[in-house]
C-alpha cells in the first residue's frame, strides 16, 4: 500500500504475473486500474528521481 500523506488517501496494489493492479482503499469496490509491470516500474522509478 502507498500512504498519501495527512489526507489519509491510500492506494493499493497487487503484483499479478505480467501487470499491477490498483485500486482506491477507500473504495475498493469502485474498481480498479491495471496497468503492465513495466510501465509500473517506470512510475516508481520517476517518483524515486522526483520526476513527478
Amino acid at each position: 500500500m502507498i500512504g498519501g500523506g495527512t489526507n489519509s488517501n491510500c492506494v493499493e496494489y497487487a503484483r499479478l504475473p505480467a501487470t499491477v493492479a490498483l485500486r482506491d482503499s477507500k473504495n475498493p469496490t469502485h474498481g480498479h486500474l491495471t496497468l503492465p509491470s513495466a510501465e509500473w516500474a517506470a512510475f516508481l522509478g520517476a517518483i524515486r528521481r522526483e520526476e513527478l
